[in-house]
């Protein structure tokens, strides 16, 4: 996954985030700072919302069934992780994995898993704090390698 496609796909269901919200067009472009009109066009699909208003949208509605359901249980943890090239942010408490991930390897108390939609890795501890995230899976077993002292 990369920029470009977390950009369609938030353009092709904001009008759906915006509706489980509960937002009116209005209120939604007032939300993201963009005119009304900019909005429809969006819904309408004739133009593509940005990129800062995806991150919006990703801070704002992270919560959202919609949004979980186009970019994974934790639809920020992908913008992060394309907006800074990966994430070496230790003690960031995630919820595990229990849905969208698939565990790829696994030694002592830290595990490596991959997102089934936005194809991304990243390492946890026993206690699912994520200690790495990177669309790079040459990356990942390498810092892996590293935390399990391999």
């Amino acid at each position: 996954m990369n920029k470009e496609t977390v950009i369609d796909l938030i353009s092709k269901n904001v009008r759906l985030i915006r509706l489980e919200k509960g937002y009116s067009q209005e209120k939604m472009a007032t939300v993201l700072g963009i005119s009304k009109k900019t909005l429809v066009q969006i819904e309408k699909e004739r133009t593509l919302i940005s990129w800062t208003n995806a991150i919006a949208v990703c801070a704002l509605f992270k919560d959202g069934q919609i949004l979980k359901h186009i970019l994974g249980e934790e639809p920020f943890e992908v913008i992060e992780t394309l907006a800074h090239d990966g994430m070496n942010t230790p003690k960031v408490k995630t919820l595990g994995g229990k849905m969208f991930w698939n565990e790829i390897a696994k030694k002592g108390k830290f595990r490596v898993q991959q997102n089934v939609i936005s194809q991304h890795f990243r390492i946890l501890d026993d206690s699912d704090y994520r200690w790495y995230s990177t669309f790079e899976e040459e990356d990942v077993i390498n810092h892996f390698h590293e935390l399990t002292n391999e």
